[in-house]
């Protein structure tokens, strides 16, 4: 569910009309409604109601601060990739003991940072990686406290762009070693182990491969255990999958019914659990609002050309992922489709929206909305063409703002620097 519907022939966020917005700043730019981001939370939370848990919203899909500060003041801890998202998780009111750090490349930086701004954990991805943190440990005269990222080796049956549980993706520790360096990790200076952590991967609309992955970690904690071995607390992950809008799309799975197999596979275990869900709360809280500037015609189809390119939605073209296009004005009943491509500007055949979409009669100027754009939209734009990032927008009922601004080109041109023989 979302809070983007069409009133009076046009479609609003909230209580908002789109078109108003666009007039406002150009287009293209990313709308986000603070009332989906709030149900969405509440919902996923209200679903570990009894439980031990805490929800850590991973920042890799939407780091914008508006959202993260919006989610913080819901109760939301962070999950964190990397220094910047970091620096953004604490810049957003949220309390460090509620922020975990993921990621396999860590950097010492990193790592002091994380250290010194007393965060709730690190997850261990690697033995170097959990050498190297022990050593800055004691370097600092600090504690770290971590858990070990197991990898168990199951196949989530997603996009292998985007599956991270298997033998051969670069994530995590084989679940056979965990025991032997879960060891090592209580005996090294500088480290208090407090668990296990895992992912799976993104975007999974199947709870049996959650169901596999959780009842090989469970073993695993019983292992450890009989081995005398305290497990304190199981990060579980994110991945839930939301609906893009393809008309075969398997239904997703209710959060309600994601934590009932985590009841029945982690529930005996006592320990406290880490929930990390992005695009299950982001994915529907956002649109892409662009506009057509050419209508181009072929003997068999329509290029719909838009103003938005792959710089600033690259999930079509990187994932092959499909995106529910509709049109900013409400279409009559019954209105004739007709089959178009709807593609952006740049120089690249991959620029391209949707293919053979059935679509209504469309001109240049009209506003198209590309739907399920909150999670992984405007956190992997880019100024490829020197094409200047789009602006953010957060709508709240019928009040809305500008959450990060357009870049200008001469904002880009900006970061360069000429050296001395080129400038004398």
């Amino acid at each position: 569910m979302d809070f983007f519907n069409y009133k009076n022939g046009h479609l609003h966020g909230e209580g908002v009309a789109l078109k108003d917005i666009a007039d406002e700043v150009g287009t293209p730019f990313y709308v986000y409604s603070t009332a989906t981001l709030t149900r969405h939370f509440e919902v996923f939370s209200d679903a570990l109601r009894g439980m031990n848990a805490m929800v850590c919203f991973a920042v890799k899909a939407n780091s914008n601060q508006a959202v993260l500060t919006t989610l913080a003041a819901l109760g939301a801890g962070a999950d964190v990739v990397s220094g910047g998202e970091l620096t953004r998780a604490l810049k957003a009111n949220i309390k460090p003991h509620r922020i975990v750090f993921s990621g396999v490349g860590k950097q010492d930086d990193e790592i002091e940072f994380a250290l010194n701004s007393g965060i709730k954990q690190i997850n261990v991805e690697s033995e170097p990686e959990l050498d190297r943190i022990s050593a800055i440990s004691v370097r600092l005269g600090k504690t770290a406290t971590v858990a070990l990222r197991v990898n168990p080796d199951v196949d989530a049956g997603t996009h292998e762009k985007i599956t991270t549980g298997r033998k051969g993706n670069k994530f995590g520790i084989d679940w056979e070693r965990v025991p032997e360096v879960y060891q090592k990790a209580t005996d090294l200076p500088g480290i208090h182990i407090a668990g296990l952590a895992m992912h799976i991967g993104s975007q999974l609309m199947d709870l049996e491969p959650y169901r596999q992955a959780y009842s090989r970690v469970a073993e695993l904690v019983e292992t450890l255990r009989s081995r005398g071995l305290t497990v304190e607390v199981l990060d579980a992950g994110g991945g839930l999958g939301v609906p893009y809008g393809e008309a075969d799309e398997v239904e997703n799975p209710h959060p309600e019914a994601y934590t009932e197999v985590v009841r029945n596979t982690l529930g005996h275990l006592g320990t406290e659990l880490i929930f990390e869900p992005g695009r299950m709360i982001a994915g529907n809280s956002g649109v892409l609002v662009t506009r057509v500037i050419y209508a181009k015609k072929s003997t068999d189809k329509t290029f719909l050309i838009v103003d938005a390119g792959m710089n600033d939605l690259i999930r079509p073209t990187l994932y092959g992922a499909f995106h529910n296009i509709i049109t900013e004005t409400q279409p009559p009943p019954g209105a004739d489709l007709i089959n178009v491509d709807i593609v952006g500007p740049i120089c690249e055949t991959g620029d391209t929206f949707a293919k053979d979409r059935k679509f209504p009669e469309t001109k240049a100027n009209d506003l198209l909305v590309v739907r399920t754009a909150g999670a992984y939209g405007a956190v992997q734009s880019s100024t490829y063409n020197t094409r200047a990032l789009i602006p953010e927008v957060m709508v709240n009922g019928d009040r809305h703002c500008v959450v990060r601004k357009r870049m200008s080109v001469e904002d880009i041109i900006a970061l360069d620097r000429l050296p001395d023989w080129l400038s004398e």
